[in-house]
């Protein structure tokens, strides 16, 4: 009778313990956010320390990539698990992101999650797999914002985007979510997205700070014909608008993007444009007397977009705190994944540029950090290679929902367990589409390990790019086509060939 009852009790316990392992997911993406700018990376630039704050309580990726470096095709590779070509997502130029397949919050719901969306979507068409959501349209403004519902209806909030996204974060899982079942909770930011609008409590931050202008700024592009061709420098009067990204107006100036700066700042009432006018104008008073021209002129921009993306940060790590406290104080930290990344990496002046799309380093490695729920034994510093598809298998996992066969990514479960497979990856493949677009970055495709990268550039131009990480980290050296690489082009033209093969992407055979 003894021995009944305590299995009778045992029993009773299993539900509780499987109830134990649901755990919670709350993940943080934000927009052209690079592993530069977070002091945890990199503390030569700006300090981070709640985003920090995470990494020093978890783990942290070294080796982060996305699979196609732009927002929409970046968010759709996370949501659906699978690389552009197979989500039918390619680019933000053409088509809508089909809101009827598989995807990795539909699965969690199936699973007994509840799911919620705030913030930045920028597929087009409207969410699904979501039992609540709120998103901006589009890019969103940063003042004043626009918020879409449910019931399709617009509505203008209050206030300074990045606060406001994480308002109604905390309203949800506060006072919305069903407590009875495990959440996944994604906060969708626009920071730190151009033309960086910074909070207006923060206009004079970074203001006494000369940031070191990148070793590459003026980098020649020499037998990188692709890098060449593109429109995303800073010192381009057409690339980087002087008025939107830099704030330099005066009445009547007419640059290509002065009206679309107009309608950004236009939404803030009197009070709150009027103390912006006031410390801007100062700037522009200044800039006018220097009469910059040259070196001189792209070096002020650099410290302008420097300054003004730093201030967004800001803003950004404040509310990631505030995110951190809301699960501490509701007793969640232990019992959930908090997951910290951006859509992709973003070009700091690194050869003279801002933006991203380019398989070079600064906007294919993309930040990534999470803090583990208890009992979870991963800490520190992660090397393995790991990808934003893997990010849907890994939920899935951690959810105890079975990974279908069709995803693309692998689970990061056993990394996050402290665990080093002997057999994880030792490559990535990516791919770009969208050309001819803004910023006229050549359509490419290619492979990385973790030494060397091939590139191959297609459509209106055919032309491989082959570099050495090791001795070219900052790939100014295009080696494809030297005496002594045939050895190790030859083995990185069968490894781009087995990914292709692996994730279903024909493009190399198309192009024969």
């Amino acid at each position: 009778m003894k021995k009944k009852t305590q299995a009778v009790a045992l029993l009773s316990l299993i539900p509780m313990a499987a109830a134990a392992q649901r755990y919670n997911i709350v993940y943080i993406m934000t927009d052209d956010h690079t592993a530069q700018m977070m002091s945890c990376y990199d503390k030569s630039h700006i300090s981070t320390p709640n985003l920090d704050r995470i990494a020093r309580d978890g783990i942290r990726f070294v080796n982060s990539y996305v699979a196609n470096s732009l927002s929409g095709p970046s968010r759709a590779c996370m949501l659906t698990g699978k690389h552009s070509h197979n989500n039918g997502f390619t680019n933000n130029e053409h088509g809508i992101f089909d809101g009827s397949q598989q995807t990795m919050p539909k699965l969690l719901q199936k699973a007994g999650y509840e799911t919620a969306l705030i913030g930045k979507w920028h597929l087009i068409s409207q969410p699904t797999g979501f039992d609540y959501w709120n998103i901006i349209p589009g890019q969103g403004d940063y003042y004043n914002p626009d918020f879409i519902t449910m019931k399709n209806e617009t509505v203008r909030e209050k206030g300074y985007i990045t606060n406001i996204i994480t308002d109604k974060s905390i309203n949800w899982l506060e006072k919305q979510r069903d407590k009875s079942k495990p959440f996944a909770l994604f906060i969708h930011h626009k920071a730190c997205h151009r033309c960086w609008l910074p909070e207006l409590k923060y206009l004079r931050e970074y203001e006494d700070k000369t940031f070191k202008v990148p070793d590459t700024f003026y980098d020649d592009y020499k037998g990188r014909a692709a890098a060449a061709a593109q429109e995303m420098s800073i010192a381009s009067s057409h690339d980087m608008d002087i008025v939107y990204d830099d704030k330099i107006y005066t009445p009547g100036a007419a640059t290509r993007l002065t009206n679309s700066y107009l309608n950004m700042i236009g939404r803030m009432d009197s009070r709150d444009r009027a103390d912006y006018d006031c410390f801007y104008d100062s700037i522009t008073a200044d800039f006018k007397q220097r009469n910059l021209s040259g070196r001189e002129l792209a070096e002020f921009k650099y410290q302008r977009f420097m300054r003004d993306y730093a201030k967004v940060t800001k803003s950004l790590d404040d509310n990631v705190g505030r995110v951190l406290d809301e699960l501490k104080r509701l007793n969640l930290l232990d019992s959930t994944l908090v997951v910290y990344t951006s859509d992709q990496g973003f070009y700091m002046g690194e050869h003279g540029w801002f933006d991203k799309r380019f398989m070079y380093e600064e906007s294919l490695n993309t930040p990534l950090v999470m803090r583990l729920p208890a009992g979870f034994k991963g800490r520190g510093e992660i090397k393995e290679m790991v990808q934003n598809i893997d990010y849907a298998p890994t939920f899935l996992e951690l959810a105890g929902a079975p990974i279908p066969a069709d995803m693309d990514g692998v689970s990061l479960l056993p990394l996050l367990k402290g665990q080093h497979p002997k057999n994880w990856r030792k490559s990535i493949y990516y791919h770009f589409y969208e050309y001819p677009a803004e910023h006229s970055v050549k359509r490419h495709y290619g492979v990385r390990t973790d030494r060397w990268k091939l590139i191959h550039f297609y459509n209106d131009i055919d032309e491989w790019e082959l570099f050495d990480l090791k001795n070219d980290p900052h790939e100014l050296n295009n080696i494809y086509g030297q005496p002594g690489t045939e050895k190790i082009t030859k083995e990185l033209r069968k490894e781009l060939r087995r990914l292709q093969a692996q994730y279903r992407d024909p493009i190399e055979s198309q192009l024969k």
